[in-house]
């Protein structure tokens, strides 16, 4: 792929292929790389992201987000129902978007000139089955058209283990999958999400650890799976959930 100015991403198709089993497009790769100008574009106005380098923007940013969605991602998952909650620069949610285009996913985000930012961006790639959404997971997560429709939710960054699970298992369907991005991740952090879930109506089906691919970065992706309804008394109000986690 070749480009006249600005910073190019690297192509890195041995490494798509050896970690994730995985290759974009021709077309793919275009849309990448037109989302990382735009990133770089709209970051001088909104501090999006402190990740501008070719190279660590896709391994932190493209690399890390299609990791989490690994077991769709592999397996030619199509027509998925996916909602990224706290989407902030649209990671991992457009990344995922991109390169599972089937699928709808809506990017919820409580700042609005952030969701703004993603309503140009979704226009101008093209990317017709992604819908930025202004709001919080306590309050879509009561709404009917959003309460147990999704078979995956995608968090990074947003809140602790056990508050991302109560942002995230009421929007489940029966049988969907949240997956949690995290850094680091401890014995504590598993009995506390463990005590949580069992509240909210899910179990913890696995915690997978691994290092990014060129810079040798920690990684875990929590993966927690809805087996019974959500009692109706979750999410509980705005703030709540961060204010007194579940324990």
């Amino acid at each position: 792929m070749e480009k006249t100015g600005g910073l190019l991403l690297p192509g890195m198709e041995a490494r798509w292929v050896e970690t994730l089993g995985w290759r974009p497009s021709d077309r793919q790769r275009e849309m990448f790389q037109s989302l990382y100008e735009r990133i770089l574009s709209g970051n001088r106005r909104l501090n999006l992201t402190r990740i501008t380098e070719p190279e660590e923007f896709w391994e932190k940013h493209l690399w890390d987000s299609l990791r989490g969605v690994v077991p769709w991602l592999s397996r030619g998952y199509s027509h998925l129902k996916i909602i990224d909650i706290g989407t902030g620069a649209g990671f991992p949610g457009l990344p995922i978007a991109i390169a599972i285009p089937e699928s709808e996913v809506t990017l919820l985000d409580s700042t609005g000139k952030k969701v703004a930012f993603l309503q140009t961006i979704v226009a101008e790639l093209g990317i017709e089955r992604a819908f930025p959404v202004v709001g919080r997971a306590e309050a879509i997560a009561q709404m009917s058209e959003h309460r147990e429709t999704y078979d995956l939710v995608t968090l990074r960054a947003v809140a602790a283990a056990s508050v991302c699970a109560e942002y995230s298992l009421p929007l489940l369907k029966m049988g969907g999958t949240a997956v949690l991005y995290r850094g680091q991740w401890t014995e504590v952090e598993q009995k506390e999400i463990q005590r949580a879930i069992g509240q909210l109506g899910g179990v913890l089906e696995s915690v997978e650890g691994f290092e990014t691919p060129l810079s040798g970065g920690v990684r875990h992706c929590v993966y927690l799976r809805k087996v019974e309804p959500t009692p109706d008394r979750f999410p509980r109000p705005a703030g709540v959930p961060a204010q007194k986690p579940l324990g």
